[in-house]
Order: C-alpha cells, then sequence, then structure tokens
C-alpha cells in the first residue's frame, strides 16, 4: 500500500517571519487523518526570514533531527551546545527527560530553510543529548546514505527507536532500491525534483507512506533529493 501526501494538502500558516508547512498535526494545525505515521510524530518544512527565529522552548520525550538545505541556523541549548548548522547538516537531539533549545536564522540577508522531524522515542525518561554532523554529499549521490540509526551504524546519528533514515541525491534517471524487512513500513519525502514510484509520481515537498511493500523503487525525472525513513 502506498499513500501520497500531496505537499499542496498539508497545514500550516505564513507568519511574515516563520513560513511553515506541517505534513502532520502540529501546533494550531489539527487533522485528526493526519497525525503521524508509525514513529513519525512530525515533519516540518520551515523557512525563517533572516535575523529571526525561535526563541529558547522546551521539549520532552522526542527524538528531533534537523536538516539544513539552505541559509545558516544557530542553535543553543540547555545542555550548553552552541552551533551553526550549514546546508547539508544534520542535527539530533534526544530530548528525553526535558531540554530547552532556541534556533536563530544569524544571516541578516538570506533566509533559512530547512526540515524538522520528530520521532517518537522507543522508551522514556532517559537523559536528553545531542549530536551533529556533516555528512559527505558524494555517499549520497544515487544512493541512500544511513544518517540516523538506533547503534549509530556506519557512523550515522544515534536516535533512540527502531527507526533509520537515509537521504539521497538523484541525477535525472537514476534508481534506488529499499529493501523493507516483513512488518516494516516507510516514509519517503522528497526535498526537491521528482521522483517515480511505481505507478505513483512525487514533487517537491510531497510524501508518501508506505506499508506492506517488500520493496521501495525510486527513479528520478529530474534533479531530486530525498529523505526515506524505515519505521517500525
Amino acid at each position: 500500500m502506498m499513500r501520497i501526501r500531496k505537499a499542496a494538502q498539508r497545514g500550516g500558516a505564513n507568519h511574515g517571519w516563520l513560513d511553515t508547512a506541517h505534513t502532520f498535526s502540529f501546533a494550531d494545525y489539527h487533522d485528526p487523518a493526519h497525525m503521524g505515521f508509525r514513529a513519525l510524530r512530525v515533519i516540518n518544512e520551515d523557512r525563517v526570514a533572516p535575523g529571526t527565529g525561535f526563541g529558547a522552548h522546551p521539549h520532552r520525550e522526542m527524538e528531533i533531527l534537523t536538516y539544513v538545505l539552505q541559509g545558516a541556523l544557530q542553535h543553543r541549548d540547555s545542555l550548553g551546545h552552541g552551533s551553526v548548522l550549514g546546508p547539508g547538516e544534520l542535527q539530533r537531539i534526544s530530548a528525553g527527560t526535558g531540554v530547552q533549545h532556541s534556533e536563530f536564522n544569524p544571516d541578516e540577508q538570506q533566509p533559512v530553510h530547512f526540515y524538522q522531524i520528530w520521532i517518537v522515542p522507543e522508551r522514556r525518561g532517559l537523559p536528553p543529548s545531542y549530536e551533529q554532523k556533516r555528512f559527505d554529499p558524494a555517499q549520497k549521490r544515487n544512493r541512500l546514505q544511513l544518517v540516523a540509526s538506533p547503534d549509530g551504524q556506519d557512523g550515522s546519528l544515534s536516535i533512540r527507536q527502531d527507526a533509520r533514515v537515509y537521504l539521497a541525491e538523484l541525477t535525472p534517471g537514476a534508481t534506488v532500491t529499499h529493501s523493507l524487512a516483513t512488518g516494516r513500513h516507510a516514509w519517503l519525502q522528497l526535498v526537491r525534483g521528482r521522483v517515480r514510484i511505481g505507478e505513483q509520481t512525487l514533487q517537491t515537498s510531497d510524501g508518501l507512506a508506505v506499508s506492506d511493500e517488500p520493496t521501495l523503487t525510486l527513479q528520478a525525472e529530474d534533479e531530486a533529493e530525498v529523505i526515506l525513513f524505515d519505521l517500525p
């Protein structure tokens, strides 16, 4: 079974300083039919105006991944971390028993464009932690690169859930295939471009829920970038 979540069907709002799109129910957007998918709880595509951002705010019991597409995102948290994420960098916050953080666009000229993803942890009550990494772009060219996993396999970020997150950048005509073990599910988020999966065609910012399929084969119809979640 495959079900497309079209980009135009997402919730969200343009607040001036923040233009945000919510794949699943979030903040003032509530849709009982889209409360998440398996362990995935939030996929937000955000654009933050120059010199603005989110002030310090709390999180608990959530694995939070941030992936910057364009621009810069400055991060500070109550664990003492402070850094600036650039394009292609991925950050993981395990909120655990509680953490506060802020996110700010330090550039006075250019907006920052990023995805923020929440994954429900397998266990509650764990201490919060933080990790950030820049992955070699060549490793995701026409292949699925593992960027987050339960055990930090192949240098990926560690998350507290039996989920695996992959990135791929595809040239026109390129094909990648991912096998799903029995009982596993997938969510595909198209970051940019256009890809074909069986009879389905996804365009920029579309999502695809996948269940009861042994394999998932993607073919790029133009330059494309995808995030693939392999989920319990």
